[in-house]
């Protein structure tokens, strides 16, 4: 699992991965590593490439809205980023299209809403059928 943030995603990304590292996931932290003030488009990036690359099955971007993250994830060939505010659009973006990218707002979700979307975009599978003919649509 590849997790990024910018400075202020960086709180929420150290529950995420702490939540992760929990449950055995192994984890790649493409930072930040501290609030300083940073620019998402790197870290979103970032963790987009490592996901489409395969050093990743999945990854989380987390900034203050998630908006910026899931579109500099989105630029990246391949990748499916989806925002997600609820557990049930999270299980959407799996079963439906496929997303391998999670974005979360950390001034829009608390962590504990936020863990519960993590952990609905874990456990749900891509459904496939009519779905993947759309997703294939999207490449």
């Amino acid at each position: 699992m590849a997790l990024g943030a910018d400075h202020g995603g960086y709180a929420l990304k150290e529950e995420v991965k702490r939540y992760l590292l929990a449950r055995s996931y192994q984890v790649t932290d493409c930072g930040v590593h501290s609030a300083e003030p940073a620019d998402y488009p790197y870290y979103g990036k970032t963790v987009a490439e490592c996901v489409a690359s395969g050093r990743a099955h999945r990854g989380v971007v987390i900034c203050g809205t998630g908006v910026g993250m899931s579109v500099a994830a989105n630029r990246v060939p391949g990748i499916r980023a989806a925002l997600c505010a609820d557990s049930f659009t999270a299980r959407m973006a799996r079963a439906h299209n496929d997303a391998q990218v999670l974005a979360l707002g950390a001034r829009v979700v608390g962590t504990g809403l936020a863990l519960d979307i993590l952990a609905a975009f874990l456990s749900t599978d891509f459904e496939g059928g009519r779905h993947d003919r759309r997703v294939r649509q999207l490449d």
